[in-house]
């Protein structure tokens, strides 16, 4: 983990150079398919899913769930990548949800800058690293 400084334009700069993003999904969604048939099952969803941190509630602590709630929650956003809901999440479907979600959190953080403790390959840190590259 490391502590680093974003605004919106950070990610939504990351998002739209396609090339970068659709590169850094691409890396993502190899890292997580971990049987390499080309598509994500809920098992192998359940790592990146788990990373969102729905349950964390300030400053790394989370908040202890009941089994059922996490399978519920974990579910529900699974259909969340699944759009055609055939139970396996493909690359497009993959992307297309990522890049929502990178877009949601832009909108959330807005145009000031924040400090935000992210996991070293998570994908703020690599609009984080992306934007550094591009400044040099």
């Amino acid at each position: 983990m490391s502590v680093e400084i974003l605004d919106s334009g950070t990610i939504i700069n990351f998002v739209e150079d396609e090339e970068a993003f659709n590169r850094t999904v691409k890396d993502r969604f190899a890292d997580l398919d971990t049987n390499h048939d080309g598509v994500l099952s809920y098992s192998e969803m359940l790592m990146e899913l788990r990373s969102l941190r729905v349950f964390e509630t300030h400053f790394g602590i989370d908040v202890k769930v009941e089994a059922e709630e996490l399978a519920t929650t974990y579910g529900a956003l699974f259909l969340h990548f699944d759009h055609d809901h055939n139970g396996a999440v493909d690359i497009q479907e993959f992307k297309a949800e990522t890049k929502r979600m990178m877009l949601a959190v832009a909108n959330g953080l807005g145009f000031l800058p924040v400090q935000m403790v992210l996991e070293k390959d998570s994908l703020l840190k690599k609009a984080v690293e992306w934007e550094f590259a591009n400044l040099i």
